[in-house]
């Protein structure tokens, strides 16, 4: 049994939670709500902490998921009143940025490149090729919709002014998050929201982040020299340590390399 000994000061504690990798997306290093959850209600719930303070290196991905993850976090902080300061490594991109905004404060390194406020939706044409190799495409529909942008099929205008719509409609979801996060310190008198990317100097000036620092001084200088840390992250399901499921971390593995790639890492 743990005694605890009134006459006997604690050390403040700040708990860690590691938010690293694409979100959303498939493999078992992938950020969702769903992983998450328990990560979270325990770094908030476990003790009393100081702070959370997450870890942020995340070139984006699923809007969903990370307005999901975003959420759990602010109704965390607010819940038990623990504030939450987030400090960014090599990236905080779209999705990684919606996270680092759901943050009270926001810190970063130099060189740490954020921003990229904005929605994207890729993929690849293949009809011209299937019609030189003499393959006929054959799709049958109830809903004048369902096939919309086949990647098989010739694209149509009114599927891409479709498209076009709810890439802006979620666009405006991210910038009414970013507006309502971070309010007054942005700099309005520039276009943030055109996904554009910044080092951090710079997102420091346009309001993005609240300065530059490292995790564990400026822990230290919050809560002193004393301060405790509590680390929590995503572990690796044991079956995934002998092997199983290979073939889809590599994909996922090569889909994550190509989101980091975007932003020169």
């Amino acid at each position: 049994m743990k005694l605890s000994l009134p006459f006997i000061k604690k050390h403040p504690v700040v708990a860690v939670v590691r938010l690293s990798g694409a979100i959303g997306m498939a493999g078992r290093g992938s950020m969702s709500d769903t992983t998450l959850a328990p990560v979270l209600e325990k770094a908030f719930r476990k003790g009393k902490p100081a702070a959370v303070a997450l870890e942020i290196n995340s070139p984006g991905g699923s809007p969903v998921q990370s307005s999901l993850i975003g959420s759990r976090i602010r109704r965390l902080s607010d819940e038990l009143d623990v504030p939450v300061i987030a400090f960014v490594e090599d990236v905080a991109a779209s999705g990684g940025y919606w996270l680092a905004a759901a943050a009270d404060e926001i810190y970063a390194d130099d060189s740490s490149v954020l921003g990229s406020i904005g929605v994207i939706s890729s993929g690849f044409g293949a009809h011209i090729l299937l019609k030189r190799q003499g393959i006929e495409r054959r799709v049958h529909t109830a809903g004048q919709s369902k096939s919309m942008l086949d990647p098989f099929s010739p694209e149509k205008k009114e599927d891409v002014a479709r498209l076009e719509g709810l890439l802006a409609d979620i666009h405006e979801n991210f910038i009414a998050h970013v507006k309502n996060r971070r309010g007054s310190k942005l700099d309005h008198s520039q276009d943030l929201f055109t996904g554009e990317i910044w080092l951090a100097r710079r997102a420091q000036e346009l309001g993005l982040i609240d300065g530059i620092a490292h995790l564990k001084p400026k822990m230290q200088e919050r809560f002193g020299d004393k301060v405790k840390f509590r680390r929590y992250g995503l572990r690796k399901p044991l079956w995934t340590r002998f092997g199983a499921s290979l073939a889809q971390d590599a994909i996922a593995g090569l889909e994550e390399r190509a989101a980091y790639a975007r932003f020169g890492l």
